[in-house]
């Protein structure tokens, strides 16, 4: 059934449902959740509830209702666990502004944890992963090898001192990095998690009708990645991403198969990626910088079908 109010039709990739509910509000659905990439649970809580919140943030919106969705080994009486992760999940909720209504919980050997959000925007001021244009320069707001890293942890060549930034900014709210870029009147934007840099920024390309050019010396990596990535702690997810955007993505001959890896790599509550105008990148530089918003400049977009150049 076809409805004029759903402002993201099937055929169509944004980052969350959007739902023209009046004139000045859209109401914005999303879900997400995954396995731990911490031990700590409380920490895992708060990454998870980080990387829900994050869909919402990438439109240009802002949380207002969340359930839990968690899988879990209740029958082992693990409880304790299983609280410090709602915890953790409800206080990073708190943080957001948003309110955490109820959810639901089944029984799993293997525990999982994330939240189903509705969040709101204003149906002016939407960041549409259709909203890049040619010449507007790419910016992405967090490092990136959260994938690289957490595989390295969970197999104990990564010691827990080493994956203490990568956790930070996984635990933190894209909320300052969206605030600036509605601040400065963008339109372009998503956020980057499973289907990594690579990925998402093909998304952006498919639905604008555009190209993009990256450079592999301005992509901003935890300290370690490079490292870990020659040792192939390299997950399942970041070799799949690869794949994904082969047919699409021209590698520079001086680029070496694990950089591109590194660009392709599957993102945890990983930042925004926005297309950026010149007119307004001013504007944006200032808004990020009285947040205390990390900005990096890795690329442009380009006029041209839907394709991804790395170059050095």
């Amino acid at each position: 059934m076809d409805d004029p109010r759903l402002l993201t039709p099937p055929g169509h990739v944004e980052d969350a449902a959007a739902f023209l509910w009046d004139a000045d509000r859209v109401l914005l659905f999303t879900a997400d959740y995954f396995t731990p990439v911490v031990d700590d649970p409380y920490t895992f809580g708060q990454i998870a509830a980080a990387n829900a919140f994050s869909d919402v943030y990438a439109m240009g919106g802002r949380p207002l209702l969340a359930l839990n969705l968690m899988n879990f080994p209740s029958r082992q009486y693990r409880t304790d666990e299983m609280a410090e992760i709602l915890k953790g999940g409800a206080e990073k909720a708190r943080e957001a502004g948003c309110l955490v209504v109820g959810g639901h919980t089944v029984d799993d050997p293997e525990p999982k944890y994330g939240m189903a959000v509705v969040g709101e925007g204003h149906p002016l001021r939407l960041l549409r992963k259709d909203g890049a244009r040619p010449g507007d320069r790419l910016y992405l707001t967090k490092k990136l090898g959260t994938g690289i890293l957490a595989t390295a942890f969970k197999g104990g060549d990564l010691q827990e001192e080493a994956y203490g930034e990568a956790v930070a900014s996984m635990a933190r709210l894209n909320r300052a990095a969206s605030e600036a870029a509605l601040e400065a009147g963008l339109s372009g934007a998503t956020d980057v998690t499973g289907f990594g840099l690579l990925g998402h920024l093909l998304e952006m390309c498919r639905e604008a009708g555009v190209s993009a050019r990256l450079s592999f010396g301005a992509l901003p990596f935890f300290p370690g990645v490079e490292a870990q990535a020659r040792d192939r702690n390299v997950p399942g997810g970041t070799y799949a991403n690869r794949q994904l955007v082969a047919p699409f993505l021209e590698v520079h001959p001086s680029l070496e198969e694990v950089q591109v890896l590194m660009a392709a790599d599957a993102q945890t509550s990983g930042g925004l990626l926005l297309a950026v105008p010149a007119a307004k990148e001013e504007r944006l530089l200032e808004a990020a910088r009285v947040r205390g918003q990390a900005l990096y400049p890795i690329g442009r977009f380009e006029e041209g079908p839907p394709a991804l150049r790395l170059e050095p």
